[in-house]
């Protein structure tokens, strides 16, 4: 044993007291250090984490995904956590490709995971949805997205619904992308002949003689999307490779809720419940033989397609789908305002979302409307991207699947979809990019 001496006992009690004097210092320190900016609220430890403990207790790592995990506490200063905010752009927004690098597609994320959105949509505008679709008599789909900050607000937005016109945004959009690959120009032409027109809406019909009527592509796009012209979009159908090309495009740009049926001839002629002949194509032969039909086989073809659309989209897919055009993933910058030029230009329609948009705003839609048989109306749509006079873009979807309610108030539920939009824009305190 060594033999401290006085001196000696003296001198280790002084480092003792001095040791435990540094500790109690510490300890103190790790209970008094104020939370970051961006650290939970009080209300918020309390709930998911008792204050007094230094490391995270196993609720704590079942936070919702947003939030970053904890990390061990360590006397070395760290780097603070983004906001939720911030981090939920990250996985939304697709990453900057490596200059040279071929970019890629960013994957599709499901709206309806509250999640992964980026921002919280209005509360009235969610309210006013909500009352407007549960109000309608009728199979109704409505979604609205704000195309940069994220938030989706629905009604029934993910059934199926018949597109019929819409569709000729998808051969519109594939057009131009083979354009952008320089596989096309929009300044080819095309020859129509007596053996290509369609049925219903077609005015190129009247160009059309013996001996055909040559177009270009890009008078063809113009007159599928302005002017809703069957045989301008089916001749841009077979131009492009058909309806495979179109789900190819759909396929390689993520494109999801969304299907593309076989071209207007054999989509209404099945809806009918007949099988196409070309003579129907000419004056009012396909009426007639439509008339011609038992009331029964054209129900049973009715309640078929109205059950399993072959050209069904849902109205989240939709504006999921208007929102990627919108921000430049799907064509070239060019195509891309090319395309929504052209859609603002639309003519048809102008009683549905466009009677409901305010001064100042910007509009660009494509419509689409079905057939009826007794009273049912099928396939009365309309979509578009909304902007607002500060630049703030939606994508908006109303999707009628079927209902016996008159025009005028299928177009009145499209109109109050659009003032509802342009009233949450205006609501105090709404977060702006």
């Amino acid at each position: 044993m060594m033999n401290w001496g006085l001196g000696g006992v003296s001198t280790a009690w002084k480092r003792t007291a001095a040791a435990l004097t540094t500790l109690s210092v510490l300890s103190a320190c790790s209970t008094v250090v104020p939370p970051s900016a961006n650290a939970p609220s009080r209300s918020t430890r309390t709930a998911e984490q008792p204050r007094v403990q230094p490391r995270p207790q196993p609720q704590q790592q079942q936070q919702a995904r947003t939030q970053p995990r904890p990390q061990p506490q360590q006397r070395q200063p760290q780097a603070r956590p983004q906001p939720p905010r911030q981090q939920q752009q990250a996985r939304v927004q697709p990453r900057p490709a490596a200059q040279g690098a071929t970019p890629r597609p960013p994957v599709s994320t499901p709206a309806a995971r509250p999640a992964e959105r980026v921002a919280q949509a209005p509360q009235s505008l969610q309210q006013a949805i909500r009352m407007l679709g549960s109000g309608f008599d009728g199979q109704v789909g409505i979604a609205v997205r704000d195309v940069h900050a994220g938030w989706v607000v629905e009604w029934n937005g993910t059934t199926p619904m018949p597109q019929q016109s819409v569709s000729k945004l998808w051969v519109a959009s594939t057009l131009l992308d083979q354009v952008d690959q320089g596989r096309r120009s929009l300044s080819d032409t095309t020859l129509i002949t007596p053996g290509d027109l369609t049925l219903f809406h077609q005015p190129i019909r009247q160009f059309v003689g013996k001996d055909g009527y040559r177009a270009s592509l890009s008078s063809l796009l113009e007159r599928a999307m302005t002017q809703s012209d069957n045989t301008a979009n089916d001749t841009l159908l077979r131009t492009v490779g058909g309806p495979t090309a179109v789900r190819d495009f759909f396929a390689r740009k993520q494109i999801n809720g969304i299907r593309f049926g076989p071209g207007e001839r054999l989509l209404q002629s099945g809806i009918a419940g007949m099988s196409w002949k070309q003579e129907y194509s000419v004056g009012n032969a396909f009426y007639t033989a439509r008339a011609n039909l038992p009331m029964t086989t054209r129900q049973a073809a009715l309640d078929r397609y109205l059950a399993d659309p072959m050209d069904g989209a849902t109205a989240i897919g939709m504006v999921e789908a208007l929102a990627k055009l919108k921000r430049g993933e799907l064509l070239s910058p060019r195509s891309t305002d090319y395309l929504i030029t052209t859609m603002q230009a639309s003519r048809t329609g102008p009683r549905r979302l466009r009677g409901g948009v305010a001064p100042g705003w910007m509009f660009g839609h494509k419509t689409g409307t079905g057939q009826e048989l007794s009273g049912r109306a099928t396939g009365y749509n309309d979509v578009g991207l909304l902007t607002a006079p500060d630049g703030r873009t939606y994508a908006v979807a109303v999707l009628i699947g079927a209902t016996r309610r008159p025009i005028i108030e299928r177009m009145q539920l499209m109109q109050a979809v659009s003032r509802a939009v342009v009233a949450s824009h205006q609501v105090p305190g709404m977060v702006a990019d």
